[in-house]
């Protein structure tokens, strides 16, 4: 399996202060919801958004080309296809 920048090890935290709407935090812990956990959460997954984003700069040519290729020449194996 490839390991990714985004793939963090669970059993390292570090304290960290945040700013928090303050209505957001009261309903939170009125529902009983971790805060760290639901910002860890949060966080990890604007991270995986912006490898993705970047994923996607990086391979832009490769994916334009590709694409040409395709309009071109169509589906390499479309023959085979059976829909």
């Amino acid at each position: 399996m490839t390991r990714h920048d985004h793939d963090f090890v669970r059993a390292q935290r570090k304290a960290t202060n945040v700013s928090l709407e303050s209505s957001l935090v009261e309903e939170a812990r009125r529902l009983g919801i971790n805060l760290s956990r639901a910002c860890e959460a949060g966080l990890a997954s604007e991270i995986a958004k912006a490898h993705a984003r970047q994923w996607q700069i990086d391979n832009a040519e490769a994916l334009a080309s590709s694409n040409d290729w395709v309009e071109r020449h169509g589906l390499p194996l479309a023959r085979h296809r059976q829909f």
